[in-house]
């Protein structure tokens, strides 16, 4: 017992698909942000090699612009309040390349992992993480010093790589001090640009590692228990104890309608004993339709309630196992029995006319031959 406790408490089973959407709506998905740095690293090489010469024309009459100063904007402060705004919208407008890819591969790079998510329970605040303790027993687990060790890890490669960059063209960067502005500012965004990219390969590298354990720790986080899969399943599926009594009523509903119907019905078919079939026909129905019908107990109060409200009763075994079988409540009888119903129903129009006028007593219909293959007793031995 103790083992089969403690096998409940593991977590040995995987994340079933609606615990992952709880999840989802709970905002906790899977994140990398060495991913979204590697994205946003090349976004912004790339907006630096097809944007670059532009940005750095810009922001080269943006500063000399700057630097000329009328004298009479010294004395106005408005004056000078006006060239700020004018010079600040035109370093923006000359950065918006920048801006907006770096912007795109910030959304994008969350999406490649998780897809489009919107989770207002996110936005709630959770004040148990503002707690001391919680705080300083996250700071030494297990799962912080990974993360430190994996920061380590990731900054001794980007400064091993950074550093390679600056050595290889050590002997450019020290020729920059004899150029001029134009040329030296030319080859500084070259080298940068060369930096750049091997920066964020190098992150990309990381992320390769990086994605697959944030999807790994994920679904590890979200793994269920036995006892958490039962209890799923019976969320899912209702209680079965739940369901018996949902179903014992139903039934209890069902039979006392049907109950209801006998006393207005126009003919009830018996076994004698086993079975017993209501049907009801008036002339605007297509079809006598069976109203009651039941096996054992049941046929035996249909009986009862048939003869206390004078509702005639046929003993027609074939007949009565027939449409037992084959007709449910409230449904038409079938068409094969049309005509052996008719007889029987013959049979009730003579009865009541005896009932009202009196005089001999019609007789029970003894001919009455069901089509083969309907009488579920047939070819058994009597």
């Amino acid at each position: 017992m103790a083992m089969a406790d403690h096998n409940d408490q593991e977590r040995n089973y995987p994340a079933t698909a609606r615990r992952l959407e709880q999840a989802r709506e709970r905002g906790q998905v899977a994140r990398s942000r060495e991913l979204t740095a590697a994205a946003v690293t090349f976004a912004a090489a790339i907006a630096l090699t097809f944007a670059g010469g532009n940005l750095w024309s810009r922001a080269a009459d943006a500063f000399a612009h700057g630097l000329r100063l009328e004298r009479a904007d010294a004395f106005d402060s408005s004056r000078m309040a006006a060239a700020l705004v004018e010079q600040g919208g035109a370093m923006l407008l000359a950065l918006a390349p920048l801006f907006v890819l770096v912007l795109a591969a910030t959304l994008a790079a969350p999406l490649l992992m998780s897809g489009w998510i919107f989770s207002a329970r996110a936005l709630t605040p959770d004040f148990a993480r503002l707690n001391p303790r919680n705080g300083l027993s996250n700071l030494w687990s297990k799962k912080a010093l990974a993360e430190l060790g994996k920061a380590l890890l990731k900054c001794a490669l980007l400064g091993t790589i950074g550093g390679a960059v600056l050595w290889y063209h050590r002997a450019e960067i020290i020729g920059l001090v004899s150029q001029e502005a134009a040329a030296g500012s030319a080859a500084l965004a070259a080298i940068a640009r060369t930096g750049l990219y091997a920066l964020a390969g190098a992150l990309a590298l990381i992320a390769a590692v990086d994605v697959p354990l944030a999807l790994w720790r994920h679904y590890s986080a979200l793994r269920m228990t036995r006892e958490e899969l039962r209890e799923e399943m019976r969320e899912m599926e209702g209680d079965p104890q739940q369901k018996a009594r949902v179903r014992s009523i139903q039934r209890s509903t069902a039979r006392k309608r049907m109950m209801a119907a006998v006393p207005t019905a126009s003919v009830v078919v018996t076994n004698p004993t086993h079975y017993a079939v209501a049907l009801e026909y008036t002339e605007a129905m297509r079809a006598p339709r069976v109203v009651a019908k039941g096996a054992g107990a049941i046929a035996q109060k249909i009986r009862e309630i048939a003869d206390a409200h004078g509702v005639p009763r046929l003993e027609a075994p074939p007949l009565a196992r027939a449409l037992y079988r084959h007709a449910e409540v409230g449904d038409d009888i079938p068409p094969a029995l049309y005509t052996v119903v008719a007889q029987v129903l013959a049979y009730v129009y003579r009865v009541r006319e005896w009932r009202r006028s009196g005089g001999r007593m019609p007789s029970a219909p003894d001919d009455l031959a069901v089509p083969r293959g309907l009488d579920p007793a047939e070819g058994k031995p009597a």
